[in-house]
């Protein structure tokens, strides 16, 4: 993944969203659970100077529906722990294979990793930001404890070293086997509590237009200026159409130390969504060592702070993740 502008967008039918949050052993970043990115080569990369908080404006085009498929560019995901069942740990293990089956052993590094992976149910009650452990044969794992039987849908987000190789994501599904209930989307809202802090949503996600995101991070009401950088920025921010899973990964414009980014509390992002429709929302940031992850439900085609709730009534307040281990 790239500074800049990031979307790619990905399908599996999904329904619903994330709040309290799980860990899942050494390797596993933010986690959202049970409470209440087309392909990475067509990401634009023209941003002007980092506004407050990291932001930047640009034009994009809409990205087209990428991320559907188990292989692409040929390379294949391998997925070699396809079921689980719910509660009980288990180490999810795949590989990324090129078009000789081969698995592959080299990557370039991206935001500090050479693999990012998301997990997501499908009906979008439990959401997690991995990095797995890649072995000398090429075969990567991470323990993994899903809290509710169900579907899953996993991508993986890297590019090979192969020379002329471009960032790709491929999707794979997951069954966490056990009693299967879904859970309501939590409908729209502009802030969100997650471990004692407040993050508040202002912007607008447009379909087929680039709009700025601006998250703003507080603690007891008081603004949070010493962010730290996490996977070489001050925020990372994810997106998850209901429904199909259109997927966006977003950074921020700027980087620590660039002499223009500030470490919060404002945090800014470009992106466009591929089209209308609701979304969930996953902001990760870092504060005193710990990564939290602020969730939000959105809809597409109108500023985030005049969204309405599911049944027409104003937008309120979720309560995110409440805890975090690593």
């Amino acid at each position: 993944m790239k500074a800049g502008l990031k979307i790619t967008a990905f399908a599996a039918a999904l329904a619903a969203t994330f709040g309290t949050a799980y860990g899942v052993g050494k390797g596993v970043d933010p986690v959202v659970a049970d409470k209440a990115p087309a392909r990475h080569d067509s990401h634009s990369e023209e941003p002007p100077a980092p506004e407050e908080g990291g932001g930047h404006a640009e034009h994009a085009s809409t990205p087209a529906a990428g991320g559907l498929q188990i292989s692409e560019g040929g390379y294949t995901l391998d997925l070699r722990t396809p079921r689980v069942a719910a509660g009980q740990p288990t180490d999810l293990r795949f590989a990324i294979r090129d078009g000789n089956g081969r698995a592959v052993t080299t990557y370039r590094r991206e935001h500090d990793k050479e693999l990012h992976l998301i997990l997501a149910s499908r009906d979008l009650v439990t959401y997690r930001h991995l990095h797995p452990t890649r072995a000398a044969d090429g075969t990567w794992s991470i323990p993994v404890d899903l809290p509710r039987a169900g579907g899953y849908r996993i991508f993986a987000d890297f590019t090979p070293a192969a020379k002329g190789a471009e960032n790709l994501t491929l999707g794979a599904d997951l069954a966490a086997s056990g009693p299967y209930e879904p859970k309501d989307l939590p409908a729209p809202a502009t802030t969100s509590r997650t471990d004692g802090y407040e993050v508040e949503l202002d912007g607008q996600l447009r379909p087929g237009a680039a709009g700025e995101l601006k998250l703003t991070v507080s603690r007891d009401g008081k603004p949070v200026t010493d962010l730290q950088p996490y996977l070489g920025a001050y925020g990372h921010l994810v997106a998850l159409r209901s429904g199909d899973l259109a997927y966006l990964h977003v950074h921020p414009g700027g980087e620590p130390g660039d002499g223009a980014t500030r470490p919060g509390p404002g945090i800014s992002f470009t992106a466009t969504a591929p089209s209308s429709g609701t979304y969930r929302l996953f902001l990760d940031f870092k504060h005193e060592g710990s990564v939290h992850t602020a969730a939000f439900t959105v809809r597409s085609g109108g500023p985030a702070g005049t969204e309405e709730s599911a049944d027409g009534g104003p937008t309120g307040t979720e309560e995110s993740a409440d805890g975090h281990r690593h």
